[in-house]
C-alpha cells in the first residue's frame, strides 16, 4: 500500500517520541501494550488481575483545544501546533506508562510521580504559550486554562454519559440531527442504561474479572477486548429501519433531495496519520491512520490553494473535497506498510488495513426547510477521536451490520453473523454560523439541528452529509474471555482503540456550479448523483 509522501519537516517533539517508540520495540515485537507485566504474571491471569486491580490502563487528559474558543487568526497555526505537542506529549506518557508495568507493581506511586507528575509540568508550559500566543495577538485566553495542565491515570471503562440524564450528550441534540427519521441520539444510553445486549456485561464494556479486558489481546495491542464486542442479533432495534441503500432518508417535510457523490474507496492507497484540520502543518498529527477519498493532496501541510488544484477520486470532477476518516484493521499480526511508523505500528495501531468494500456519500437537507450552499473550504469533524476519556459529549459515529441498521451502536463493535457486513456511519453536523469555516475549536461554528429541524444561535441550514462505510471483516474469536483476531478502528495511543472514538472528517473543496447543483437537488427535492 502507498501513503502521501509530501516531503514532511518534523517537530523536535514527534523526533523524541519516535525515538522512545524504537527504544519500546524490539525484534519487531510490540510493548506498547504489555499492560500488566508484573512479578505476579507468571502466576496466572488471577494473580495478574490482583496485581493490576490498582493500576491504571491509560491517561486521561482534559482537551484542551475543545476549551479554546476564540483564537486570532494570526495566532491560530501557533496555538495548532502547540495543542498537536500537547497531544505528543500524552502519547509519550501513555508508552512510558504502558512500559513500565515492573516498576508500577513495585511502588504504587511510580505512576504520579514518574508519569502524571512530569506531563502536568510539561504541559503546563505548553499552556502557558498557548495563552501568550493568544495574548500577544490580541485575544484575551482564559486563566482558567491552567487548571488543565494536570492529567490522571484511567481505569479500562466506558466513558460516563454526561448528559445529565436526558440521553442527549448534554447540548440538546441528538447527534444524528434529529432528522432522517432515525430518532438515534448516540448518548442515550444505549448499552450503558443497564442492559446487557445479550454479552451479560450490563452496558459497562468490561468486567474486570477476567484479567483480560485490562491486558492486551493476545496481538500485542492496546485494545480493543472481548467486552468492547457484542453480537448484533442479541441487540434490540433502536432506531427506526434506513431505506434502499442504508443512508437514512430526511423525511416527508423541508428539503427532501438528496445529491450522492461516488469517489471510490481509496482504490489510490492513499493514507496517511496528518490532520490537516486539527492539526495543520504538523506531521503525524492524529497519531494514527487515515484512509483518505475525493482530494488527492491530503497530509498536513496542503493549502486551500493545494486543495483546489488537487485531483480527485470523485466521478463528478468538480468534487474536490476531501473525504477522510480512520482506517479499520484487522489485528491479525499483518505487518502493514506502517508496522514501524508514528501513528501505525509505532504507536499501537497494528495490522491489517481492511479497505471498505462501499463508501456511499450522501448529502440530505433538512426537514424543517430550505437548505444554503457550504462555503468553500468549510471544515466538519463529526465524532471525536479522543470520545473515551473525553466523554460521549461529541461521539456521534455508529457501527451495526448489514441486515441490522435498525439497531446502532456507539460504544461497542458488533460481531456480524455470516452473511452480514460491517457498517460504520457517520451524520454531519447540518447548521452553520454563516460566517465561518473553521472555528478554534473546530466545531463551534457548525452545530446539530434541533429536535424539530430548525438551527439555533441563528445558524442556517446547510445540506447534511452522511458517510456510509460497508466492510467485509471477519468476526474476531472470544473464547473464555479472550480475544484473537478483533478489528478495530485506529486511534490516539491512550484511546485504546474504543469504538466510541471512531469519527470522521469533511473539507468542502466542491466548486461553485456542483455546490449549487447539490443544494438544488435538495430544495426541489430530487435525487441527484
Amino acid at each position: 500500500m502507498g501513503r502521501n509522501t509530501r516531503k514532511r519537516r518534523t517537530p523536535l517533539a514527534t523526533k523524541a517520541i519516535a525515538a522512545s517508540a524504537a527504544l519500546a520495540l524490539g525484534g519487531g515485537g510490540l510493548v506498547w501494550a504489555n499492560f500488566y507485566a508484573s512479578a505476579h504474571e507468571d502466576n496466572g491471569w488471577s494473580n495478574r488481575t490482583k496485581s493490576t486491580s490498582a493500576q491504571v490502563a491509560t491517561i486521561d487528559c482534559p482537551d484542551v483545544g475543545q476549551e479554546i474558543s476564540e483564537v486570532p487568526d494570526q495566532a491560530r497555526g501557533e496555538v495548532d501546533g502547540e495543542l498537536a505537542t500537547l497531544d505528543q506529549q500524552i502519547t509519550e506518557a501513555y508508552q512510558r506508562l504502558a512500559t513500565t508495568r515492573d516498576a508500577q507493581a513495585r511502588d504504587g506511586s511510580y505512576v504520579q510521580n514518574a508519569i502524571l507528575g512530569p506531563l502536568k509540568d510539561r504541559r503546563k508550559v505548553i499552556i502557558d504559550r498557548i495563552q501568550l500566543e493568544i495574548n500577544r495577538a490580541g485575544g484575551n485566553a482564559s486563566e482558567q486554562l491552567d487548571n488543565l495542565s494536570p492529567c490522571t491515570g484511567k481505569p479500562v471503562e466506558q466513558p460516563q454519559t454526561n448528559d445529565g440524564g436526558n440521553g442527549q450528550n448534554g447540548d440538546g441534540q441528538d447527534n444524528g440531527d434529529g432528522q432522517n427519521g432515525d430518532g438515534q441520539d448516540n448518548g442515550d444510553g444505549q448499552n450503558g442504561d443497564g442492559q446487557d445486549n445479550g454479552d451479560g456485561q450490563n452496558g459497562d464494556g468490561q468486567d474486570n474479572g477476567d484479567g483480560q479486558n485490562v491486558g492486551d489481546n493476545g496481538n500485542g495491542a492496546a485494545g480493543p477486548v472481548a467486552a468492547d464486542f457484542v453480537d448484533i442479533t442479541t441487540v434490540q432495534p433502536n432506531v427506526p429501519p434506513a431505506n434502499g441503500n442504508g443512508l437514512k432518508a430526511n423525511g416527508n417535510s423541508g428539503s427532501r433531495g438528496s445529491f450522492t457523490t461516488s469517489c471510490g474507496v481509496n482504490e489510490n492507497d492513499l493514507f496517511n496519520s496528518d490532520n490537516l484540520i486539527v492539526a495543520p502543518g504538523v506531521d503525524n498529527g492524529a497519531h494514527h491512520t487515515h484512509d483518505y477519498v475525493g482530494n488527492q493532496d491530503n497530509d498536513a501541510f496542503s493549502s486551500d490553494e493545494d486543495l483546489a488544484n488537487a485531483e480527485t477520486s470523485c466521478q463528478n470532477q468538480g468534487d474536490k473535497s476531501t473525504y477522510y476518516w480512520p482506517v479499520l484493521r484487522l489485528q491479525d499480526g499483518t505487518q502493514e506498510f506502517d508496522a514501524g511508523d508514528l501513528g501505525g505500528g509505532a504507536e499501537g495501531n497494528v495490522g491489517q488495513i481492511l479497505k471498505a468494500q462501499q463508501a456511499e456519500i450522501k448529502f440530505v437537507g433538512n426537514k424543517a426547510g430550505k437548505v444554503v450552499a457550504m462555503p468553500k473550504f468549510l471544515r466538519v469533524i463529526t465524532g471525536d477521536a479522543k470520545a473515551f476519556t473525553n466523554g460521549d459529549a461529541n461521539a456521534n459515529a455508529s457501527l451495526s451490520c448489514t441486515g441490522f441498521e435498525d439497531r446502532q451502536l456507539t460504544d461497542k463493535y458488533p460481531i456480524c453473523p455470516e452473511g452480514s457486513q460491517l457498517v460504520r456511519t457517520a451524520n454531519f453536523q447540518s447548521c452553520w454560523d454563516g460566517q465561518n469555516i473553521d472555528s478554534a475549536n473546530h466545531r463551534d461554528h457548525v452545530d446539530f439541528v434541533q429536535a424539530d429541524g430548525t438551527c439555533a444561535n441563528g445558524f442556517v441550514a446547510i445540506p447534511q452529509l452522511q458517510i456510509r462505510l460497508v466492510y467485509d471483516v471477519p468476526a474476531p474469536v472470544i473464547e473464555n474471555g479472550q480475544l484473537r483476531s478483533p478489528f478495530a478502528v485506529d486511534g490516539f495511543p491512550e484511546q485504546l482503540h474504543k469504538p466510541i472514538t471512531d469519527h470522521n472528517d469533511f473539507i468542502n473543496v466542491m466548486d461553485e456550479n456542483l455546490m449549487n447543483k447539490v443544494v438544488k437537488c435538495i430544495n426541489r427535492g430530487k435525487n441527484c448523483r
